[in-house]
């Protein structure tokens, strides 16, 4: 199913800000300007024997500490491949975010989500390409992950 039907489905409200395309934050930061709220970077990583998998969405401004998050999962991490992204979310480097989720049909993957995205009034991700922003108020993306049948928990 495509985000933007589905966020409809769900009855979440959003605006469409089209761009050219970006494959990092610092590349996106010419563009926010226009468009409400947190930033965020997504980064999909696994375990060194890939049997489990992480979205991490933190804020665009804040680094990713590895050794942080190989302490909070008690796991050795990587970062998952390009064949990853293509089978557990349906997108390429540049266009990761909380939407492709809804390709994840088995749930493996759990989502780490920092409080201050979580708590936001408004934030914004990639529809799953990266020539495209969607902006939606913190409530909706709440109601969207919790939509999901993935396992999330707040850091």
């Amino acid at each position: 199913m495509e985000i933007k039907e589905y966020l409809k489905d769900i009855g979440v409200e959003f605006k469409i800000h089209k761009h050219p395309p970006v494959y990092t934050c610092e590349e996106m930061e010419k563009y926010v300007n226009e468009i409400k709220g947190i930033h965020s970077k997504n980064l999909f990583i696994k375990n060194r024997k890939s049997k489990n998998y992480y979205l991490v969405i933190l804020p665009a401004k804040d680094n990713f500490d590895f050794k942080r998050f190989e302490i909070l999962l008690s796991d050795k991490l990587k970062f998952s491949n390009e064949n990853d992204l293509k089978k557990f979310l349906g997108v390429s480097s540049g266009a990761v975010s909380p939407f492709g989720l809804i390709n994840d049909e088995n749930h493996k993957i759990e989502i780490l989500i920092d409080k201050e995205v979580w708590n936001s009034d408004f934030v914004s991700f990639h529809p799953n390409i990266n020539t495209e922003t969607i902006e939606l108020r913190g409530k909706d993306f709440q109601r969207y992950i919790k939509s999901l049948k993935n396992k999330f928990v707040l850091f």
